[in-house]
C-alpha cells in the first residue's frame, strides 16, 4: 500500500514539474515574441519615419526644383515677350507667373512644421515676390514705353543681383535638402539591414522554441496518449470491478435521472440494457409512499451532504424488493456542483430475518419463563419480557449489565459448576437462588445452552429460568408436615408408654398420702404428686399434638378471648415489655375449642415475652379475610373461603431463616435447658391444623417476629344458633 502510494506520489511530482517546464517555456516564447515584436515595432516605425522623412524632404527638393524651374520659365517668357511682343509669349509668362505662386504656397504649406525651412522660406518668398514684381514692371515698360526702355532696366545691376541672390538661396536649399535626403537613405538602409538581421535573429529564436514546444508537446501528446490509454484500461478495469460488485451502483443528476448504472443494478432492476434507464428517472421504480424521502435525500446530496435510506422497489418484472442506498457527493468539476453517488444493496432477506426475528422475539416476550442471553464475559446481550416480570429490571436497563452482578449476591461453587458444565457439555439443568430488583431472594429452574460460532467457538449462553419459590416452599410445608407426623406417631407412642408408667406411681403416692398422715411425708408425697401430674399433663399435651385429640367444639368469639390474654399480658409480663392490641368488635366467629384456642394464644404471647428480654412492643391484633385461589396456591393448608387472621408481632431479636424452618418440630427450642421444652409451638401447629387452620411465621434477625393464624370463620347458621350453644356449655359446666 505504501509501495502504490508512493509511486502516485512520484507521478504526481513527474507531472506537476513536467507542467511547470511547459509553462515556463510558454513563458519564455511568450516573452520572446513579444520583444521580437517591441523590436520589429521600433524598426518598422522608425523604417516608416526614414520614409516618410525621405519622401517629405523629396517633395521640399522637388517643389525647389519646381519653384527654379517656373521662376526661369518666368523670366524665359518675360523675356521673349519683351523682345518679340507676342500674346502668346505674354500668356506664357502668365501661366509661369501663376504656377511659380502655386509652387512657393505649395512649399510654404509642406515646411510651415519645420521651423528651419520656414525662415528661409521667409527669405526666399519676398525676393522670388519682388523678382516677379520687377518682372511685371517691365512688361508693363514694354508695353507703355517701349523696348528700348526696357532693355536698359533690364541691363541694370539691381535685376541680376535679385537673380543672384534667389538662385543663391534656391541653390543652397536644394543642397542643403539633397544632403539631408542623402542622409535618410543612409538611415533607412541602415535601419533596414537591422530590421533584417533582427528579423532573422527572431526567426532563429522563433525555430528554436517552435521545435522545443513541439518536442515538449509531442512528448506531453505521447504521455497524455499513454494517459488517457491508462485511463481507459483502468476506466475498463473499474468498470469491471463496478460490473462484479453484487451490489447497484449509479450515478444520478441533479434533475434525478440515471447517469450511470453497474449491471448489478441492472439486474436488480430486472432489466438487459441500460440504455433502458439512462435518462430516466431514478425514483420511478420506487414505491410512491418512499419517493418523497428520496427526493429528500436527493436534494440533501445534492447539496454536498451524505445520507442513507431504506424504501422498497418494484422491478420491471413485478419483483418487489427491501433496498438500502448509502449515497455521497459527488463534485462536478466543471460547475463545482454535486451530483448523487448511490450504492444500494438488496435488505429483503435481511428485513425478512429481522421480520422473523422480531415474530421470534414476540414469541419470547410471550412466554412466561425469563429468557436471556449471555455472553462468553457474562455481559447479557437478550432479556424478554418475561425476565422483566421475574426479576422487575426493564430490558434497557439489564442489557449489557453483568449477569453475575445483577442477579447474584456472591459465586457460588453451584454458579462455579454450572458455568464449567455448560462449556464442557454445551448444556445444563439446575437449581439456582436469584436475586429480584427488590432484594427478594428466589428460587428457580434454570436451563443453559452454549451457542457457538460459525468455527465452534464459544459465542453465547442461552438461559430459561423457571420461578418453582412457590413450589419448593409447598414441597417445604408437605416434608415439614409428613416429618411432624411421624415425629407425632414417635412421640405418641412414647407418650402413651410413659403415662402407663406414671399411672401406678400416680395411685401409689395417693395411697401413702392416706397411710403417712405426718406433715413431712405430707409434704413430700404432695411435691411427687404435683411432679406426675405434670409430668402426665405433659404427656397429655404431647398425645393431643400426635393424635390430634378433638376436644368440645363450639361458637367462639375471638374478641373475648384476645381480651384475656391481653389482661394477662399486662398482669404478668414484665412492665419494660408493652403490649399493644388491635380488635374490631365485629370480627367473625370461629367453631373450636376455647382452651386449645387460649393455650395457642398463650404460647405465641409467650414466645413473643422470651424474644424481648431487655423489653420491646407486644402487638395483638385481628381482622376478617377473605382467602382466594391466588393465596390458597402459595400455602398447602389453605382453602378458598372465609378467615379471622390472628397476628401477634414482637419487636425481638427474630429468628434466621435455618431456625424458621424447625420451630415447629416437636422438642426443638432454642431456649436454654429448662426454660423450654420445645412443645410449645408443635403443640400449637396441631391446635391450629385440628381446627382447619394454618399459621405463616415472618421473622428477620434483630427486627422481630411475626406470626398469623388463619382461623377458618364460622357459617351464618353456626352463628345463628350461638345462643344455644353458649346455654349447652353452660347447663353443662
Amino acid at each position: 500500500m505504501e509501495g502504490i502510494c508512493g509511486r502516485k506520489g512520484d507521478r504526481m511530482i513527474k507531472k506537476w514539474y513536467r507542467v511547470q517546464k511547459l509553462k515556463a517555456i510558454f513563458i519564455l516564447a511568450l516573452a520572446v515574441i513579444f520583444t521580437n515584436a517591441v523590436v520589429s515595432y521600433s524598426n518598422t516605425v522608425k523604417l516608416i519615419y526614414n520614409q516618410q522623412w525621405m519622401i517629405y524632404s523629396y517633395e521640399v527638393v522637388t517643389q525647389l526644383e519646381k519653384i527654379q524651374s517656373t521662376l526661369k520659365d518666368t523670366e524665359t517668357a518675360q523675356r521673349n515677350y519683351l523682345i518679340t511682343a507676342d500674346a502668346d509669349d505674354l500668356k506664357t509668362y502668365l501661366a509661369a507667373y501663376q504656377q511659380t505662386n502655386s509652387n512657393i504656397q505649395i512649399l510654404s504649406k509642406l515646411t510651415a512644421q519645420n521651423h528651419q525651412k520656414q525662415q528661409w522660406i521667409f527669405l526666399l518668398e519676398p525676393k522670388i515676390s519682388n523678382r516677379l514684381n520687377i518682372l511685371q514692371q517691365e512688361i508693363y515698360l514694354r508695353q507703355n514705353q517701349g523696348f528700348e526702355a526696357v532693355r536698359q532696366r533690364i541691363l541694370s545691376d539691381k535685376d541680376k543681383q535679385i537673380g543672384k541672390e534667389i538662385q543663391q538661396l534656391i541653390h543652397d536649399s536644394l543642397e542643403l535638402e539633397q544632403n539631408l535626403l542623402q542622409q535618410g537613405m543612409q538611415q533607412s538602409q541602415a535601419n533596414s539591414q537591422k530590421a533584417i538581421v533582427t528579423f532573422f535573429i527572431a526567426a532563429v529564436v522563433d525555430l528554436v522554441l517552435v521545435g522545443l514546444l513541439y518536442d515538449l508537446l509531442w512528448r506531453y501528446i505521447k504521455q497524455l496518449q499513454q494517459t488517457e490509454l491508462a485511463l481507459r484500461q483502468s476506466e475498463n478495469r473499474l468498470r469491471a470491478m463496478i460490473d462484479a460488485e453484487p451490489e447497484c451502483i449509479k450515478l444520478i443528476a441533479r434533475d434525478g435521472t440515471i447517469l450511470e448504472i453497474n449491471a448489478y443494478g441492472l439486474a436488480m432492476l430486472e432489466v438487459e440494457s441500460a440504455d433502458v434507464l439512462i435518462g430516466k428517472p431514478a425514483d420511478a421504480v420506487i414505491l410512491p409512499e418512499y419517493r418523497a424521502a428520496f427526493a429528500d435525500l436527493h436534494k440533501n446530496i445534492c447539496q454536498g451532504n451524505k445520507g442513507t435510506l431504506e424504501f422498497e422497489i418494484v422491478g420491471f418484472k413485478g419483483t418487489r424488493r427491501y433496498m438500502e442506498t448509502h449515497a455521497v457527493p459527488l463534485r462536478n468539476e466543471f460547475d463545482g456542483t454535486f451530483i448523487h453517488l448511490a450504492l444500494t444493496r438488496d435488505i429483503t432477506q435481511q428485513k425478512q430475518a429481522e421480520q422473523k426475528i422480531r415474530e421470534q422475539a414476540a414469541l419470547l416476550d410471550v412466554s412466561t419463563d425469563a429468557i436471556l442471553v449471555r455472553n462468553i464475559h457474562n455481559q447479557i446481550l437478550f432479556w424478554n419480557k418475561g425476565a422483566e416480570r421475574l426479576y422487575g429490571w426493564k430490558a434497557e436497563e439489564a442489557v449489557g449489565k453483568n449477569v453475575v452482578q445483577l442477579l447474584y449476591k456472591d459465586i457460588s461453587p453451584q454458579l462455579e459448576d454450572a458455568y464449567l458444565k455448560v462449556m464442557k457439555a454445551g448444556e445444563w439443568r439446575g437449581e439456582l437462588h436469584q436475586l429480584t430488583r427488590e432484594g427478594k431472594v428466589i428460587i428457580l429452574e434454570s436451563r443453559w445452552t452454549l451457542i457457538r460460532h460459525d468455527n465452534g467457538q464459544p459465542k453465547s449462553i442461552l438461559s430459561v429460568n423457571t420461578e418453582i419459590t412457590q413450589q419448593k416452599q409447598l414441597e417445604a410445608q408437605l416434608l415439614r408436615s409428613q416429618r411432624l407426623e411421624s415425629i407425632g406417631t414417635l412421640a405418641g407412642g412414647i407418650a402413651h408408654d410413659l403415662n402407663n408408667i406414671l399411672s401406678p406411681i400416680l395411685m401409689s403416692v395417693q395411697l401413702l398420702q392416706k397411710k403417712l398422715p405426718d406433715s413431712q411425708s405430707q409434704q413430700i408425697l404432695q411435691t411427687l404428686e404435683n411432679n406426675v401430674k405434670r409430668g402426665a399433663n405433659l404427656l397429655k399435651q404431647v398425645l393431643s399434638f400426635a393424635r390430634g385429640i378433638e376436644g368440645k367444639q363450639t361458637i367462639v368469639q375471638i374478641q373475648p378471648l384476645m381480651a384475656e390474654i391481653e389482661q394477662i399480658i399486662v398482669q404478668t409480663f414484665p412492665k419494660s415489655i408493652i403490649c399493644q392490641t388491635d380488635i374490631p368488635k365485629n370480627l367473625w366467629y370461629v367453631r373450636g375449642d376455647t382452651t386449645q384456642l387460649h393455650q395457642v394464644l398463650i404460647n405465641l404471647v409467650v414466645n413473643a415475652r422470651d424474644a424481648m428480654p431487655s423489653g420491646g412492643i407486644l402487638r395483638m391484633a385481628a381482622e376478617n379475610l377473605v382467602i382466594g385461589e391466588h393465596s390458597a396456591q402459595i400455602n398447602i393448608d389453605a382453602k378458598v373461603g372465609s378467615y379471622i387472621a390472628i397476628v401477634v408481632t414482637d419487636t425481638g431479636m427474630g429468628m434466621s431463616s435455618e431456625v424458621q424452618q424447625r420451630i415447629f418440630e416437636p422438642f426443638f427450642t432454642t431456649k436454654e435447658v429448662g426454660k423450654g421444652t420445645g412443645l410449645g409451638l408443635s403443640t400449637a401447629l396441631g391446635i391450629i391444623k385440628n381446627h382447619g387452620g394454618f399459621v405463616n411465621v415472618y421473622s428477620q434477625v434483630n427486627r422481630g417476629t411475626q406470626f398469623t393464624v388463619y382461623l377458618p370463620a364460622s357459617t351464618f347458621r353456626d352463628t345463628h344458633s350461638l345462643s344455644l350453644e353458649l346455654e349447652s356449655v353452660t347447663g353443662d359446666g
